[in-house]
């Protein structure tokens, strides 16, 4: 028997990046000892205060199914905490709280995008997007930032000429998965003066808005003409370590509520009900340790970018997040191939991201086996 595929899913690739961090976990368990670079997960354990939470919660009996769109004391929290942001627009009825903040990404393109809608994205932009407009059926238009060290006010011009009437949706993530960038406030005033003209919904991914060196990130919503054409996504995965809590939520109008809560309802159901309750602490008591997590990422992030410049390597120095691009050359996805194989570092190549000639690398690992990964790789004639 041959099974015939839906082409929502022949369309699209495996996540690149969990392949290289499954390629990663293969050697190890064959007895390797690799230097992951390619993981977009903080290596500190979630704060006590959240674990404490979950299982208080799981000890009172939360353990059933909680309501399609999530809990209302987290709901109404999340709301609170995008009012103090200035993003006066959302209450609880605004909030949808989901498995994970991709998931949130998930619900909204599905909402949004049909078959054969123009989607716009910025490159390097992170590898799902691209893959959930295939399965939605839309086509992509891309704008590189890379000739701008990944700053999008230089490339505005460029965005300018990319998008139209015809554009449905355009996605923005600062700070960037993958490279650390911060947009300017002068950059989401163009994205925003060409949304308004063109009509255009915009996803405001502001998944790492809490790990930043120094500049603060602007949420596109709170831009005059953005209430109503922008959807905010975020979650708690990156800022309070909860990769594996599953916990991120979208916040949008009513009407893409309603509809985003169709396929929440008729898919994953619900957010897990305990975690939900963690969540909320996470939200009400852990500024301390996100404070002392993202200096703790600038830390990294310096002396990373002083190995590399000891070695002749020049970045574009993140302001956000915990990832930067290196150059590698031509054929990223060789040098990353080789570099996993021959020194055991393992990296992303920047293709997966739309920008081919670099690597991402992932400084949510110790000091000390960044130092190593850098060194295998001056060893190796990688760098």
């Amino acid at each position: 028997m041959t099974m015939d595929f839906a082409d929502r899913l022949t369309r699209v690739e495996p996540s690149a990046t969990l392949a290289i961090s499954n390629l990663a976990a293969e050697l190890e368990a064959e007895g390797e000892d690799v230097v992951d670079l390619s993981v977009g997960e903080p290596d500190f354990p979630t704060p006590e205060n959240i674990v404490d939470a979950g299982k208080e919660a799981m000890d009172a009996g939360h353990t059933g199914y909680a309501p399609s769109n999530g809990i209302p004391e987290l709901r109404e929290a999340i709301a609170a905490k995008l009012n103090g942001q200035g993003l006066t627009q959302y209450d609880a009825g605004n909030v949808i709280v989901t498995p994970g903040a991709k998931q949130a990404l998930y619900e909204t393109i599905q909402a949004l995008v049909s078959e054969g809608d123009e989607v716009a994205l910025l490159d390097p932009a992170w590898v799902s997007y691209e893959a959930m407009v295939k399965m939605a059926g839309g086509d992509l238009t891309r704008v590189d930032l890379s000739e701008h060290e990944f700053h999008l006010e230089p490339a505005l011009d460029a965005l300018g000429e990319a998008v139209s009437d015809d554009t449905e949706l355009l996605v923005v993530n600062s700070p960037s998965n993958p490279t650390g960038a911060v947009y300017s406030d002068a950059a989401l005033e163009g994205v925003r003066d060409l949304a308004v003209e063109h009509d255009i919904t915009v996803i405001s991914d502001e998944i790492y808005e809490q790990i930043t060196y120094g500049r603060d990130p602007t949420s596109l919503g709170t831009l005059e003409g953005m209430a109503e054409r922008t959807v905010t996504i975020n979650g708690f995965s990156k800022a309070y370590s909860m990769t594996g809590w599953r916990l991120g939520y979208l916040a949008a109008p009513e009407e893409l509520i309603d509809q985003a809560g169709k396929l929440q309802s008729h898919s994953v159901s619900c957010a897990t009900n305990f975690v939900q309750h963690a969540g909320l602490e996470a939200l009400e008591n852990t500024d301390e340790a996100v404070t002392e997590m993202a200096e703790a990422f600038e830390e990294r992030r310096d002396m990373l970018v002083d190995l590399l410049a000891d070695h002749g390597v020049e970045v574009a120095v993140p302001e956000g997040a915990f990832y930067m691009m290196i150059p590698v050359g031509e054929d990223d996805q060789e040098w990353c191939e080789g570099a996993i194989t021959d020194a055991k570092v393992a990296t992303v190549p920047g293709s997966a991201f739309g920008t081919p000639g670099y690597a991402r690398v992932s400084y949510a690992a110790s000091r000390e086996r960044l130092q190593e990964g850098v060194e295998r790789l001056v060893a190796e004639d990688y760098l």
